[in-house]
């Protein structure tokens, strides 16, 4: 039977914007000069006259241009529908919303997968190491593109976070507010050492071949990958919830099988999430974005937190997760204070939810009024 989907923002297709030219369009933080590049994005709702009622959504490491509505191109529904839409915390009726696939990504966006102009393959292992830094430049191009100045609000979890805090950071002058959730201002050595255990996972893969696996009919990274995502996946999970859902039940079995074939329901789940990120995500992709985030650090070249938070003009809504163990709320509470001793008007909530960091994905009951009454004080400021 089919699965039928509905969205108040009905169908919605993807657009692309493409700037520079070879050996031009961006000078990237690795020193290269990176062009041409193409952004896949979507937008949502009106832009209004003045143009000040523009909201930039950054995903998060594998989410993609696509955040609400029906997908022109595979039905499949937006990662953040419970967010985006008519009435919803960032309501279309209201605002202009923007979100677009970041550099190095793999729906649409420049990456390791896409065509080398100078060789006419795909830029594989060639593709330069980028920073969010880069991603967010990539960004404005396409902000300015799109005719705007200035952005009400750039708001992002996990990865999309760092992007918001980037904007601010690089741009002050363009950005009014930010909305950092379920993020921290750079990745601890654990969350460093997860993102390495995943790298290493699909580098492991004997069809990884040096990022060289673009021919048709070659076998690509597919048991890295998944491994890669099982890991990624249990990282994003509480305890209660994996409790919850799982606990100790068997696979369609009484007892256990004695070998090393799938016994238990959580590693039927985890098979399955594996399997199904390769139908969607490049392995490529998932190397240097991952790079990316280990690289991102908001007091890189400042000599605290509270000077880089004193370099930008945006007012912040903070929010964390409880159950949040990748980005604990703590975390957030650091950026909160230093945002505060630099000046900056500042609002932080932790909501008590148990599906850690998936939770900004999941939760609206508490997250949309919050965001809601943000935005309008903004927007009315």
């Amino acid at each position: 039977m089919a699965i039928v989907r509905t969205s108040p923002l009905g169908i919605v297709s993807t657009q692309f914007y493409t700037f520079g030219s070879p050996n031009e369009g961006l000078r990237l933080e690795c020193g290269q000069n990176f062009g041409p590049i193409t952004v896949a994005y979507q937008t949502y709702g009106q832009l209004n006259e003045a143009h000040s009622n523009a909201i930039l959504i950054c995903h998060a490491l594998t989410g993609d241009s696509h955040p609400a509505g029906i997908h022109a191109e595979d039905g499949r529904l937006g990662w953040w529908e419970i967010m985006v839409g008519p009435g919803k915390a960032f309501d279309t009726d209201r605002y202009y919303i923007i979100c677009s696939n970041v550099l190095g990504g793999c729906k649409g966006t420049t990456g390791p997968a896409s065509t080398n102009p100078a060789t006419g393959k795909p830029y594989a292992s060639n593709f330069p190491v980028i920073t969010v830094e880069d991603m967010v430049r990539v960004q404005k191009k396409l902000v300015e593109y799109l005719g705007i100045d200035s952005l009400l609000a750039v708001v992002g979890g996990s990865m999309g976070g760092m992007q918001a805090l980037a904007w601010c950071q690089l741009y002050p002058e363009s950005v009014r507010a930010a909305l950092p959730i379920a993020t921290s201002p750079s990745l601890t050595a654990q969350g460093i050492a997860w993102n390495e255990i995943g790298r290493r996972a699909i580098m492991a893969d004997q069809n990884w071949n040096g990022g060289n696996y673009y021919e048709p009919g070659q076998a690509r990274p597919e048991n890295g990958l998944a491994v890669a995502r099982m890991l990624g996946h249990i990282t994003y999970l509480s305890e209660e919830s994996m409790e919850y859902k799982f606990g100790r039940q068997l696979r369609q079995k009484d007892d256990y099988s004695f070998s090393f074939n799938i016994d238990f329901e959580v590693e039927s789940y985890l098979q399955h999430q594996g399997e199904i990120f390769n139908q969607r995500f490049d392995a490529n992709s998932y190397l240097y974005i991952t790079r990316a985030m280990d690289y991102y650090d908001m007091t890189r070249g400042k000599s605290s937190l509270t000077e880089a938070f004193a370099n930008t003009n945006a007012a912040y809504l903070f929010i964390s997760f409880s159950s949040d163990w990748l980005y604990p709320p703590y975390q957030s509470e650091l950026m909160s204070k230093a945002a505060r001793e630099a000046g900056r008007y500042v609002e932080y909530v932790n909501i008590t939810a148990p599906n850690g960091h998936d939770s900004f994905l999941l939760e609206s009951e508490h997250q949309a009024p919050l965001i809601s009454e943000f935005l309008e004080k903004i927007f009315k400021g």
